[in-house]
């Protein structure tokens, strides 16, 4: 059962001046060291940072997170399996949120183009959660 979804677009070129203004003191407040070093081997590494930011921020808003808050960008980390799909972790605060939420999978889509990237989050609700709302799906007999 889906619980939340989000979608965010960036501007790639506003990420690009973001690091060229604040350099490490910008990514080491927005992305972890493994999505700093995951987009710097890409060839367009600004792509790949802009469409991370864009997951965070979709995953934040279908969380239904305010702007001010606990969670920190770095607790929220976009990587992608062998097969190159995206994946989301969560640490400390957000995972407490997430598990408070109910939330048992995120589902991530990232694409980009030129000069723009976008993301989507589709928060999915804990099995076992969703079993104890509905006490008719407990029984065997269904």
């Amino acid at each position: 059962m889906i619980v939340g979804t989000g979608i965010d677009i960036v501007e790639i070129d506003r990420i690009r001046r973001a690091v060229k203004k604040w350099g490490e003191n910008f990514l080491s407040k927005i992305f972890t060291p493994r999505e700093i070093k995951y987009s710097n081997s890409k060839r367009s590494a600004y792509q790949h940072l802009a469409g991370r930011f864009a997951a965070k921020e979709a995953a934040l808003k279908a969380l239904g997170v305010p702007r001010r808050t606990e969670v920190w960008w770095t607790q929220i980390e976009v990587f992608n399996d062998r097969e190159g799909r995206p994946h989301m972790e969560f640490h400390k605060d957000a995972l407490k949120l997430k598990k408070k939420r109910g939330v048992g999978k995120v589902l991530i889509s990232l694409s980009h183009s030129k000069n723009y990237a976008v993301a989507n989050a589709i928060l999915l609700k804990c099995p076992k959660a969703a079993r104890s709302q509905n006490p008719k799906s407990d029984r065997k007999d269904i």
